[in-house]
């Protein structure tokens, strides 16, 4: 990937291998979760949650579901205890699609969930 803007909301389909173990692998659909600003300093890592379309129901906060529009081909489940960072070099092609700022606030809300940062008092 050359001199492509990457935007938070974004999913894109990277490629994921090597896999560790447990890790999610191959190329596959992934969501930008990143902040803006560190996307558009051109920071050379950026922050996703890969997809599956082995779909679970009723797993939240776990996955969610991100239904077949635009370019994603087949409904997915995000899988939010899987977020990592990836080289840029790994994302393939250009945006399937924005799943926009409600979707992406419900996701960040997920994981928020799952790695519990505690509110701090100041």
């Amino acid at each position: 990937m050359t001199n492509t803007i990457l935007t938070q909301g974004d999913i894109w389909l990277a490629n994921l291998n090597p896999q560790q173990k447990s890790e999610p692998g191959k190329i596959r659909p992934v969501l930008i979760i990143q902040n803006q600003y560190l996307l558009d300093a051109n920071h050379s890592t950026t922050i996703i949650v890969p997809l599956t379309t082995n779909l679970i129901d009723d797993a939240e906060p776990l996955r969610i579901r991100i239904n077949a529009e635009d370019k994603l081909e087949k409904n997915s489940d995000l899988l939010i205890d899987q977020v990592r960072a990836i080289d840029n070099k790994r994302f393939i092609g250009s945006p399937l699609l924005n799943i926009g700022t409600d979707r992406l606030k419900y996701v960040i809300d997920a994981l928020q969930q799952v790695i519990h940062i505690p509110e701090t008092k100041d």
